[in-house]
């Protein structure tokens, strides 16, 4: 009986001996195939920056998992401030990151180089139309894809009807798209039609934070005024901190510009869209 015992024993921390060395032998498994994956890189003003614009929301609601989406946009940037604060040079060191299949970057600049930007403003037939064709240059010199985005309408009614004061700058994206053969977001035209069509009270719900009463009486007369002003509405510029760097100072205002949460989501969407019917290699890659 003693000796059935101890051999049952035996067998039983045998049986253990056995699991225990299966379980620390590595197991054979199949070559794991390798990730593809992309970049995105948005280079702007507010309108597509972290605090303000449409870009937030785009990396976080409209990408795959696949794709590393990065907010390089800044407020109060010009076509030719972007590049001369340094602000270019950050965007292509990230084009040559490596482990990246592909890299694609969205430019939309034409707010801040309108007239009246002291440092900022570039000329419209000239400097404006040569930076966007440098910039295009040089993502394709560095093995990424341009893309161009027409400037984000701004929210200004007159009599009902939306101002066009980007008009000019809106015709130079879409020539020099046309010229050097780079897909086009019209962001401005597809955000004018939404605007037009939600009217002047509607569309203040896309800012960041809820107009004046004397705002909204007016714009229920079909018109936008700006308080500080008295008269149409233009656009409100970033301004310094005492802690923060140049024209960085979150706004957390209404204004006829920036974005709040609602409008960045809006206009995200539309972002969206655009790229999934004008950039065709993108489409797997993101959400409607």
């Amino acid at each position: 009986m003693r000796l059935s015992f101890a051999h049952a024993i035996a067998g039983l921390l045998l049986s253990f001996a056995c699991t225990a060395q299966a379980a620390t032998e590595p197991t054979t498994r199949p070559a794991p195939t390798p990730i593809k994956a992309s970049k995105i890189i948005l280079v702007g003003d507010s309108t597509t920056a972290v605090q303000g614009g449409w870009g937030p929301s785009f990396c976080a609601r409209h990408v795959t998992s696949f794709v590393a989406c990065l907010n390089l946009a800044r407020g109060g940037r010009s076509s030719y401030s972007y590049r001369a604060e340094g602000s270019w040079d950050i965007a292509l060191a990230e084009m040559a990151t490596p482990g990246y299949q592909h890299t694609w970057v969205l430019l939309q600049f034409g707010h801040n180089d309108q007239p009246g930007k002291p440092g900022r403003s570039t000329d419209l037939q000239t400097e404006f139309p040569a930076n966007l064709r440098r910039y295009v240059q040089q993502v394709r010199d560095a093995g990424a894809t341009p893309v161009l985005v027409t400037p984000l309408t701004r929210r200004q009614f007159e009599d009902g009807q939306l101002k066009d004061d980007l008009a000019p700058w809106v015709e130079v994206v879409r020539e020099v798209a046309a010229q050097m053969q780079v897909p086009l977001l019209d962001l401005n035209a597809r955000s004018r039609q939404l605007i037009q069509g939600m009217g002047p009270v509607l569309s203040m719900a896309t800012a960041q934070r809820p107009p004046a009463p004397a705002q909204v009486v007016a714009a229920q007369a079909g018109t936008s005024i700006d308080m500080a002003k008295g008269n149409v509405a233009s656009e409100v510029d970033d301004r310094a901190g005492s802690s923060r760097q140049p024209m960085a100072q979150p706004k957390l205002s209404f204004d006829y510009t920036h974005l709040g949460p609602e409008g960045a989501d809006l206009f995200a969407a539309i972002i969206a869209d655009e790229l999934a019917q004008q950039v065709p290699a993108l489409r797997p890659l993101l959400y409607p």
